[in-house]
């Protein structure tokens, strides 16, 4: 029995005391606990029963770790929590945070720009100059963006240039990954700039070929299929590591155990050069549009010149619904380092802008001691607890520009099943690492009630004894994660039950 673990009896005295959990939004410091109603026919269910306590359910889940839990009503009274105020990571709930950050400071129509930008006046259809590919933040660029790009390049009448073909991302400062503790080879961690593509992925694919293996890198989107031979993959015979990687004087190299392909199949993979992959590829592009540019070369300084053509993103709004749903971590480390930068702080990485983020949470809704390391949750040194991850969302606002971009969550069963329960919606933010699971949002319930409420599990000792190696799918960490998830689907259920359920 872990510490964490209280008896029922200490529970119930604890919540009667309720002098531990602070009231939110500078509502009365009280616990209500309503009679439960019965449900409507159909809707009886067998999973976690409504008279159940948030111990219980803890407890129940056999969870190694620890927990911090706590729901709210719409006065912002606690109606239950467990060890709140234990700080953990909070994963990619994070990303709500991030949200809310950006959308107060670019707004929720803001768009990110995509420019080539010529230095001299165009003569005979050639460039007396340079041409530039300057990015500006864009997470969402994707090959089809550039295809357009070129496109319109030609369309200017431009064919050639005298001078270099530059590429610019000094837009955001440069960070090689997000988390330096990943291993090398997860797509989910990969460089960050002021210009991205294709999330900053390559797409690796080998097919079985006689002896040997067909291999392909290319930056592939439904349309368009540009190959990449910048970076490069080589299969050698060992038993270990899946993959290895690193930086040569032109390429990005990395090699992949032949025992782990089989007869073929591909994923992708993590850039880390991203002025050399973009380059490469617009300029393959450009080249099947009529348009010959010499190789790309980086700039650290965006020249004065004329913008012959631009890309422009989906608005912001859009971008952030989307990162939520997915839980894209490039949109959220773009994205918030876009935010500081409008805020007018020239920090040159993501700790400093994620320390930005916390300084302003403490500021916008006056939540202290809110610790976070970067803007997507990948780090997990990151530190929130439920209390205060309830207070930024309740504070926020039910109405606020939060609520309706969040994923609705599906109610299931014991067995994973779905199992609605009549007139209840959960919109919330899911949040995992390795040993490390994450939710928080807002129950809407039939009978008027309002919730918020914040689910963290953590067991860091396991989490520190994987190796880096190991990080992707670590022994146990399937498991750990199905209970944690278990766990969060019957307190929800308990919850809208026990305050949501009745006329």
């Amino acid at each position: 029995m872990t510490p964490y673990m209280l008896t029922r009896r200490f529970f119930i005295t604890a919540m009667l005391a309720s002098a531990a959990v602070p009231a939110l939004a500078s509502a009365p410091l009280t616990s209500p606990r309503p009679h439960h109603r019965p449900l409507r026919g159909a809707q009886k269910v067998k999973a976690a029963s409504p008279r159940a306590s948030i111990a219980d359910i803890v407890q129940g889940a056999g969870l190694s770790g620890e927990v911090s839990i706590l729901v709210s009503d719409s006065q912002g009274r606690v109606l239950e929590s467990y060890t709140p105020d234990r700080d953990l990571p909070p994963a990619s709930v994070t990303k709500s945070v991030t949200a809310l950050y950006a959308l107060q400071h670019l707004g929720a129509n803001h768009r990110f720009a995509t420019s080539l930008i010529t230095t001299g006046p165009v003569s005979g259809g050639i460039v007396q100059g340079d041409v530039i590919l300057a990015g500006g933040g864009d997470p969402h660029l994707d090959t089809d963006g550039l295809a357009s790009l070129a496109d319109k390049l030609r369309a200017a009448g431009i064919t050639g240039v005298t001078g270099r073909f530059r590429v610019y991302s000094g837009a955001l400062p440069y960070q090689q990954s997000i988390d330096p503790q990943q291993p090398d080879h997860v797509g989910y961690n990969p460089a960050v700039s002021g210009l991205n593509l294709n999330f900053n992925r390559v797409y690796f694919e080998w097919k079985r070929q006689g002896n040997g293996y067909a291999t392909t890198m290319d930056a592939r989107t439904n349309k368009y299929r540009p190959a990449v031979r910048g970076i490069r993959v080589g299969i050698v015979n060992r038993q270990g590591p899946l993959f290895t990687y690193k930086k040569s004087t032109k390429n990005e190299d990395w090699t992949v155990m032949r025992g782990a392909l089989g007869k073929g199949g591909g994923r992708w993979l993590p850039v880390r050069e991203i002025d050399a992959y973009v380059g490469e590829v617009f300029r393959g592009l450009a080249a099947q549009k009529g348009v010959r540019l010499p190789e790309a070369t980086s700039t650290n300084r965006l020249q004065n010149g004329t913008v012959v053509a631009q890309e422009v993103s989906a608005p912001l709004q859009a971008q952030v619904k989307g990162m939520l749903k997915y839980s894209t971590n490039l949109t959220a480390e773009v994205t918030g380092l876009a935010t500081t930068r409008k805020r007018g702080s020239a920090v040159r990485n993501l700790a400093g802008s994620a320390r930005e983020m916390s300084s302003w949470v403490e500021k916008a809704y006056g939540v202290n001691g809110v610790k976070f390391v970067d803007h997507s949750g990948l780090g997990d040194d990151s530190r929130v607890n439920a209390q205060q991850m309830v207070q930024i969302l309740a504070r926020s606002g039910w109405n606020g520009p939060l609520r309706p971009l969040l994923k609705e969550i599906k109610l299931v069963n014991s067995k994973g099943r779905s199992a609605p329960i009549d007139g209840v919606t959960v919109l919330a933010k899911t949040g995992t690492l390795n040993f490390a699971s994450a939710l928080a949002g807002f129950i809407d319930a039939p009978n008027g009630q309002k919730l918020t409420f914040a689910i963290f599990t953590a067991d860091m000792k396991r989490r520190s004894q994987i190796s880096r190696a190991n990080r992707e799918r670590p022994e146990g960490g399937r498991a750990w994660r199905k209970r944690s998830k278990g766990m969060q689907q019957k307190l929800l259920r308990h919850w809208a039950l026990e305050y949501g359920v009745g006329s």
